[in-house]
Order: C-alpha cells, then structure tokens, then sequence
C-alpha cells in the first residue's frame, strides 16, 4: 500500500503561496523566490531532499499549483514547467473543469480529477504501486487532505522568511499531532520530516 506524503516548502509563518495568482507570478503576492532560494541558489547542498521531493510514483497537486486559469479551460495552458516538467510520473489534478489528460516529455502525464480528493488519490495510489504517493500542493489541497486524515507523512521546507499574508499551511485543519522523523538545517531552509499520528481523544493519555 502507497504511503501519502505531503511535501511543501513555507515560510517560518505558515505561507506556503500568495494571493492574486498570474501566469508571471505563479506564488501570488509572495516574493520570487522567498520559499524556494534553497532549491534554486543551493542546489547542491540540498540535493538529498529534492530529489526525495520527485521520487514519488504518482503526484497530485491542485488546479492553482497546475496553472492561473480559472473557469473552464480555454487555452491549452501545460503547466509552469516547460515541455519537460520534473515529476517523470502520473500527476492527477484536482479541477471542476473536465479536460483529456496531457502527456508530457519525460514521462509525466497530467491527469484532470472532477470527483474530489478521495478519488484522486485513489487512483494515485493505484498509478504508484508500492511508492509512496506525493501532495504536491499548494496551500488549500494540502490542507483538504490533512482535513481529511489522508496523509502519512508530512515533509517541510522551512524558509527563513515571514511573509505574514498568504495561503497558510494547516489553516481549518484542526489538531494534528506530529512525531519527528528527521530534520537538518541548511544555509537557506530547514528540513523537517514528519510522521502523521491518530489524534488522542480528549483525556485520553499519549503512549
């Protein structure tokens, strides 16, 4: 059975995207590159943990994350990443708008999910095999699926930043409790990895 892992890269405040979303400016308000120097400026410091943030056997991420269109689609809009994007496997997104799957360069093919957060993960499950399946983001989808106690794991990003306005992570969540797998600091983020556990009832002792 695939493992659920949602991974993502946020601000010491929470933000992990910015309003006013558009085709130049795919975090919004957030500044360029206040989550994500660590992957661009110290790639190779951070080699490890981006390449454990594509090695996944099936991604699903929401329509915000896949592009800036809204309503239906009426432009052949294929993501922000090119003709090659890096995922290399199935990719469902979760839309309103039905549209025939993309196949991409590299093996990645997006697929449009209608039906809701269950059902795409339950077809990401089934493209994944025995690897883990990734919430690829942003904010709001993560979100939905920690509402909903689908994720295993959770894997941090962590940039030295406070943007204060944004998308936050864990908003309408709810308690979570977490237990610590791993963390490491690097020059310009700090990696946490996290185990998902059952909430206690209240009164109820931790183990």
């Amino acid at each position: 059975m695939s493992s659920v892992v949602a991974t993502m890269s946020i601000s010491l405040d929470g933000i992990g995207s910015g309003h006013h979303q558009t085709e130049e400016r795919p975090f919004g308000d957030v500044p360029e590159g206040a989550l994500h120097r660590w992957m661009f400026e110290t790639p190779d410091e951070n080699r490890a943990e981006i390449d454990a943030i594509v090695a996944a056997g099936a991604f699903i991420m929401g329509r915000n994350m896949f592009g800036p269109v809204r309503g239906e689609w009426n432009r052949d809009w294929r993501g922000w990443w090119g003709a090659d994007p890096p995922y290399h496997r199935p990719v469902f997104v979760l839309t309103h708008y039905a549209r025939e799957p993309i196949v991409m360069e590299g093996g990645t093919t997006f697929h449009f999910v209608t039906d809701g957060i269950h059902a795409a993960l339950e077809r990401a499950k089934d493209a994944a095999g025995d690897l883990p399946v990734h919430i690829a983001g942003g904010p709001t989808t993560t979100n939905a699926y920690h509402a909903a106690g689908l994720v295993d794991e959770l894997a941090l990003q962590i940039s030295p930043s406070i943007l204060r306005d944004g998308l936050r992570l864990f908003d309408g969540v709810g308690p979570l409790r977490l237990q610590q797998i791993s963390g490491r600091s690097a020059s310009l983020v700090t990696h946490v990895r996290y185990r998902v556990l059952p909430v206690l009832d209240a009164g109820e002792p931790a183990p």
